[in-house]
């Protein structure tokens, strides 16, 4: 008889970093923004930063230009959350040039939201196509988050523009994820058929990320706000194609088994998540950074093997500030990730080292991991 032949060596599991305590230091990259809401990097070392009042700004050679790059017709207004929000890059801007921008608009006293592509001409913005126009908005929950997935696809976070029912209609792009080619068309394997819808039942996201091991989507969500027990509920969820995720039907860890739970959320406290990104290398390789408005704080989530469903551990940084956007933790060796810290009404950009108190300020944490995108930005309304 043939000996028996020994069992198939089985895959190791990926590496990823033991929780425990990390000690970022912040140093200031640019000051004298206002109201910034979101980054992104170019190639030639370039950051374009949006404002909510309708201007892109760019910080290049380590000083902010004084003149905008773009400057769009946003609605912003005080007190509210609209305006100029999520800024994308094209993976191919050193070729074509092409910038993605969503921002809130009014038009005959109603407000709207829309997805533009501009083009970078002469270190100048200029509009090449709108890809998607009059999504409803409102003076808040317009969500805002733009970026590019690991698939080459570019997503979009749509708010339920205060109109819950919205999230479960599926003729409505409110309250849900997008995804669309870059030219604005629907992808042939979206999971509808013909419609951008990438994920529903969501009431405000603000935040994308794509885990850098195993590419999954997670993104974060505003909870409801007012008083208890219909309060807060916060939720960082994993994006699944065709999901629903409860809103406004349940929120939290609801348990309905035709909605997906999140994979953590805030109980009873509210964290107002934004922005969100993993950490690629290092001692935060597969680190998840949330940005916490209303919670103002940087939260650090570890989550755990085979599937990262499960929450392991968490940190809080910066308790008590004010902050936008998570660190963006993508591309470029030899920075931290970066993050906004605009303190309500005063302008300005930040980034770690001996913590000063600077109002809103790009903050690169520097942790030794490479950063790629990150946002920042806050308003004066931080419920959510």
């Amino acid at each position: 008889m043939p000996s028996p032949q020994p069992p198939a060596p089985t895959a190791a599991p990926p590496a990823v970093p033991s929780p425990g305590p990390l000690t970022p230091r912040v140093e200031v990259v640019a000051t004298g923004l206002q109201a910034p809401w979101a980054l992104d990097f170019a190639p030639d070392g370039r950051i374009f930063i949006t404002e909510r009042p309708g201007r892109v700004r760019v910080i290049s050679g380590g000083s902010l230009l004084p003149e905008p790059w773009a400057t769009v017709p946003a609605a912003e207004r005080p007190g509210s959350e609209s305006g100029l929000m999520g800024i994308a890059l094209d993976p191919d801007f050193r070729t074509n040039g092409f910038v993605y921008i969503y921002y809130t608009y009014q038009e005959q006293g109603r407000l709207w939201n829309r997805l533009v592509r501009l083009v970078d001409r002469n270190g100048r913005g200029e509009v090449d196509r709108v890809l998607i126009d009059r999504i409803p908005g409102a003076s808040v929950h317009d969500g805002g988050r733009v970026k590019f997935g690991p698939d080459g696809k570019l997503y979009l976070t749509v708010g339920d523009a205060a109109v819950g029912d919205s999230a479960q209609n599926p003729n409505s792009l409110n309250g849900k994820i997008l995804r669309l080619n870059p030219d604005g068309t629907v992808p042939p394997d979206n999971p509808f058929p013909g419609s951008p819808v990438d994920a529903l039942g969501l009431r405000n996201p603000q935040g994308l990320a794509w885990h850098p091991l195993t590419r999954q989507l997670f993104a974060s969500d505003h909870g409801p706000s007012g008083g208890p027990p219909n309060c807060c509920h916060d939720e960082l969820n994993l994006i699944e194609p065709g999901g629903n995720y409860g809103w406004p039907a349940v929120f939290g860890v609801g348990g309905a088994p035709r909605f997906i739970d999140p994979v953590l959320e805030s109980g009873t406290e509210t964290w107002a998540p934004s922005g969100i990104d993993f950490g690629v290398t290092g001692p935060v390789r597969g680190v998840l950074f949330v940005a916490a408005l209303r919670g103002q704080h940087l939260r650090l989530v570890w989550l755990g093997l085979p599937d990262f469903r499960r929450v392991e551990a968490q940190q809080v940084l910066f308790q008590h500030e004010a902050v936008r956007a998570a660190p963006g933790c993508g591309c470029r060796a030899g920075r931290g990730p970066v993050y906004p810290d605009e303190q309500s009404g005063r302008p300005g950009l930040a980034a770690p080292r001996g913590r000063q108190a600077s109002p809103a300020h790009v903050r690169p944490l520097r942790t030794g991991l490479p950063v790629n995108d990150a946002v920042f930005g806050r308003g004066p309304n931080l419920a959510g």
